[in-house]
């Protein structure tokens, strides 16, 4: 296992511009997925973002199983490694719902989403990837890559008096995200 930790609100490598991955299948970029993929399951997390655990890469890592215990109610989402990837709203319906971060620990908002979206870019191999998603799938997508853009959830909010702490607003999932 190759756990890191994963930065948090407040430190300034978050908000950085991650650069693009220019060299694909390399040691290098096999053993961030790999810290990625044990970091995000040490935290049950549906997703993390390179820049997360201090990587100034583009390499977002989501998905996730049934059941996901922060996310109890959300359909699976397959797992997937997304490099360089451009997100292309489709239509103009927007979806609020509550979100949480890892690099936000214990605080859950109302974030605005595009509803449905077309993402592109690469897999691990360097692979062209183009999907389409919408719901929870295009929310976590959304999510991850604004991290390589250094963008947090708390910055997209509209409604602050929709953000507290999760053991207010949701006491059960409190417990999951102690874990």
């Amino acid at each position: 296992m190759s756990i890191q930790t994963i930065l948090k609100m407040g430190d300034p490598r978050l908000l950085r511009q991650a650069q693009p991955v220019t060299a694909f299948d390399t040691p290098e970029l096999r053993q961030l997925v790999i810290d990625l993929q044990d970091t995000m399951a040490a935290a049950h997390g549906a997703g993390l973002a390179a820049p997360q655990i201090g990587v100034d890469l583009q390499v977002v890592l989501f998905g996730s199983g049934q059941p996901n215990p922060r996310y109890p109610d959300a359909p699976a989402v397959p797992r997937t490694v997304l490099i360089n990837p451009v997100i292309t709203p489709l239509g103009d319906d927007e979806e609020e719902d509550w979100e949480g971060c890892l690099s936000v620990p214990g605080m859950r908002g109302v974030v605005p989403r595009w509803r449905r979206i077309r993402y592109q870019g690469f897999d691990l191999q360097g692979q062209p990837m183009d999907r389409q998603a919408e719901g929870f799938h295009a929310r976590v997508v959304q999510h991850e890559c604004d991290h390589l853009w250094g963008t947090l959830y708390p910055m997209r909010m509209r409604d602050l008096r929709r953000f507290g702490f999760t053991e207010v607003l949701f006491p059960g999932l409190a417990a999951a995200e102690d874990d």
